[in-house]
């Protein structure tokens, strides 16, 4: 077994590397001056097991060419088998038409990792798990909840836990993590006027006196969690935190979250964390470099993935 990281995020790869006591594989890659790719592997990885870490996040196109010359590079030196581990799958919110003569670009991007020559998918809370089905191989959807449930008990003692999520297509998240912490639930109603703008009209469930965990799988413009919070204070809860997988975070969006009435937002490191992130006051990063690693020993070795979260 071996693993080869990406430069999305490299902390995050040699974070597993360390878990799995692995050395990263030697290689590299750079940019010609017309800031085309170029990947060379500088061990003998023939016959290996092959593990591809690398982030669809910004710059998304830059990282996205990046792993698939990476997997085609392997390929042709004669690798056994290659797992692309892709903590967040860029282009997943394009997971269907909303309109006429519109991509679906979560599928073309599945078409590439598998063209390039990747012969297993691992990642983490895909924005729709149906995802999994634009890939023809076996693809593993790994969960952050046990991450984040080992946090909310350490970090959020006591009673009047509510589970929050932020909009109607979210239930199904949410009602997982609030029965892994036997907590309620509750319903942001959400709406959307124009794309990364948000308004919240209605509460559905009854939050008074509550301390309320927003829960989500990507944070970008920050604008749904901010007018969450509100809402939710504004009917009477207690406290408002959030817990989301993947930071995206751009733009405006970490000051965004420090100027709202959010005690706290937990993001992964599945994105690499900016300067501001990590001096922003009310935003902390959890490490899921463990979870990651032991789904990745387990796929090396054969074992069930699947019961690291049932």
């Amino acid at each position: 077994m071996k693993l080869v990281a990406g430069n999305s995020n490299r902390p995050l790869a040699e974070a597993i590397g360390a878990h799995l006591k692995l050395p990263l594989t030697k290689g590299q890659v750079k940019r010609f001056a017309d800031m085309e790719i170029f990947v060379e592997i500088q061990e003998n990885v023939r016959g290996q097991d092959l593990f591809v870490i690398q982030s669809n996040s910004f710059p998304a196109n830059d990282n996205l060419m990046e792993l698939l010359i990476l997997i085609d590079a392997l390929k042709r030196a004669s690798a056994a088998r290659i797992t692309a581990v892709i903590p967040y799958y860029g282009y997943a919110r394009q997971d269907r038409k909303p309109g006429p003569r519109t991509p679906i670009t979560a599928k073309l991007v599945a078409n590439l990792i598998e063209r390039a020559g990747a012969d297993r998918v691992m990642t983490l809370d895909l924005h729709a798990g149906q995802i999994q089905g634009f890939f023809d191989i076996p693809t593993d959807n790994l969960f952050a909840a046990p991450v984040m449930v080992r946090d909310i008990q350490e970090q959020h003692k006591g009673s009047n836990l509510m589970v929050v999520s932020p909009d109607v297509g979210g239930v199904v998240r949410a009602r997982a993590l609030a029965k892994r912490i036997e907590a309620p639930i509750a319903i942001c109603d959400k709406r959307r006027d124009r794309p990364g703008e948000s308004e919240v009209m209605h509460v559905i469930g009854d939050v008074k006196g509550m301390r309320c965990i927003l829960i989500d799988d990507i944070v970008d413009s920050g604008g749904t969690l901010v007018n969450a919070a509100e809402a939710l204070l504004k009917h009477g809860a207690v406290e408002v935190m959030a817990y989301i997988t993947h930071g995206v975070l751009s733009g405006g969006a970490v000051s965004r979250i420090q100027a709202s009435k959010l005690k706290s937002l937990v993001i992964t490191d599945s994105i690499q964390p900016t300067a501001a992130v990590l001096a922003a006051k009310n935003i902390r990063v959890l490490s899921i470099a463990p979870l990651i690693g032991e789904a990745i020993l387990r796929t090396a070795r054969e074992e069930s993935v699947s019961s690291l979260f049932y």
